[in-house]
């Protein structure tokens, strides 16, 4: 399901959140172009996940704004145009696989031979053809985020936000979603994926590294190692990470 909205995919602007007394995001300004694959990479405890939750608008915030698709995040307009998957699998445990992927796609309109092939074609996306039929409390922790990937994936939503969805899963399969991501980027939908694993930055088309809930760099991979002169993204980040301490301690 594609809008025709041809603004930015997420336009951020000031955002604040607070957790206790300590700002977990301090004020972030940040643009999310349409159409591409966007990787938010930083380690844990960085704001990737928090960020997500403002896309999203499921996140409480202090200060800012988060516009999606033209929209203020959460807005109802926006219920089939954003599929979201969480890292913690959401999905109900006493169904098989396929009536909850089949449950998913009634909820954003999909109804007939249409819900019935996307459902198909969201299966074999996933490599979860032969578990149809199984019940989600008898699957792998593996496969059960498979389905709720599957949830996220089967109506097609013009923005996919997805919390480190390949964690835990075999190299062939994350190879293989990485090219599904990729594939549907090219179709014009935009997809935000997060990750700590930073072999997968050469896969998104734009990465922004996160760090304290400040952003050290918004940059295609490419100029990320140009402009870090390191050899892969590993190093990349840590050198930018070592740049922004020595500046903060030059500043006090």
């Amino acid at each position: 399901m594609m809008n025709n909205y041809d603004g930015p995919a997420v336009a951020i602007s000031g955002l604040q959140v607070v957790r206790g007394r300590r700002d977990v995001i301090p004020g972030l300004d940040l643009e999310i172009p349409a159409g591409e694959v966007v990787g938010l990479l930083g380690p844990s405890g960085s704001g990737k996940s928090t960020l997500m939750r403002c896309i999203v608008g499921v996140q409480i915030t202090k200060g800012g704004t988060v516009t999606v698709l033209g929209h203020p995040a959460g807005s109802p307009e926006l219920r089939k145009e954003v599929g979201y998957v969480t890292q913690a699998p959401s999905v109900y445990e006493d169904l098989t696989v396929r009536d909850n992927i089949a449950y998913f796609a009634r909820a954003v309109g999909l109804r007939g031979t249409e819900l019935r092939d996307a459902v198909d074609r969201t299966l074999a996306e996933v490599d979860l053809v032969d578990y149809g039929g199984q019940l989600i409390r008898d699957l792998s922790g593996g496969q059960e985020s498979r389905v709720s990937l599957a949830a996220a994936l089967v109506g097609r939503p013009t923005l996919l936000v997805l919390d480190e969805p390949t964690v835990g899963l075999d190299p062939v399969l994350r190879r293989d979603l990485w090219e599904l991501f990729a594939n549907l980027a090219a179709q014009g939908h935009s997809l935000v994926v997060s990750s700590h694993v930073m072999d997968e930055a050469t896969r998104c088309d734009r990465l922004v590294l996160l760090r304290a809930g400040e952003v050290l760099a918004d940059v295609t991979p490419e100029e990320l190692l140009a402009r870090t002169g390191a050899a892969d993204a590993d190093a990349a980040f840590l050198t930018l990470v070592d740049h922004a301490a020595e500046t903060r301690r030059s500043a006090s």
